[in-house]
Formats: C-alpha cells, structure tokens, sequence
C-alpha cells in the first residue's frame, strides 16, 4: 500500500507551455484506481459486466504541486481510504520518477469520493469480494 503505477507524459497531454493540462491528472487517478484493483486480481470491467456496479465520482479534489512535463515519468500513488456503506474513497499522489539516483517530486496529491450504484444509478452494496479486498488493503496500510 499503496499501488503504484509507471505512466509517461504524452505529448497530447500537455498545453501549449508544454505543462500538463490540470484535468489530466482526474484521468491518471482513474488510471490509479483501475490498476489498483487489477492489482488485487478483479477488474473494474467484470466489477459493472458481472456485477452490474459503476462507481461514479460524486466529488474530486487535486492540489497541484509541481507541474509535469512531456516526457516526464510519473509515478501514480492510490490507495482505499474509506469504505461506509455504498461510499468509497481513494486517495492519489502523483510524483516525478527521479532518475540515476535524484529524488522522485510530489506533483500533486488528492481524492475521489464514489457511490457504489446500478446503471439506473441506484445505490447497491459493493460485491463483498471486491469490499472484502479493499478492507485487507486498507488494512495493510
């Protein structure tokens, strides 16, 4: 804990100052997310094909640190921090991977709050395998 996952910066990411655009980074922590749970061996794909779950965002927090670049490696931080009933949250800290012995730089750092929901978007409780991994997750944290 946490799960970390390797990006590079592409290009396409990035704004004419050669910074990356600010929403990129809600895209890196789906990314952390999903990686997450694959790392526990389920699939954010089966978790709404045989379950019938989506996690919608119902809040998203990102302060900015540091700006990344084009190029840049950056490491994805994500880790569970709370499950309450059909709410989870995940936290993220994305980094500059240091090279040859630099240290890695904190870019930004924040959160996502989810409701475990049907496609009708009504509330439904989290496959107790799915809960049952973050718990020990959590825990292990």
């Amino acid at each position: 804990m946490p799960v970390t996952t390797q990006v590079r910066v592409r290009y396409a990411e990035t704004d004419q100052m050669g910074i990356v655009y600010y929403a990129n980074y809600l895209i890196w922590f789906e990314l952390g997310r999903v990686e997450l749970l694959r790392s526990l061996g389920l699939a954010y794909s089966k978790l709404e094909a045989d379950h019938g779950c989506i996690l919608p965002v119902i809040e998203a927090h990102c302060r900015y640190r540091s700006p990344a670049r084009y190029d840049d490696e950056i490491l994805i931080e994500t880790r569970p921090t709370l499950m309450r009933g059909t709410v989870l949250k995940f936290a993220y800290r994305i980094l500059r991977k240091g090279h040859e012995g630099d240290a890695t730089a904190l870019l930004a750092e924040g959160e996502t709050t989810h409701v475990v929901c049907d496609d009708q978007l009504r509330r439904k409780p989290l496959p107790e395998h799915y809960a049952e991994a973050l718990r020990k997750l959590m825990a292990e944290g």
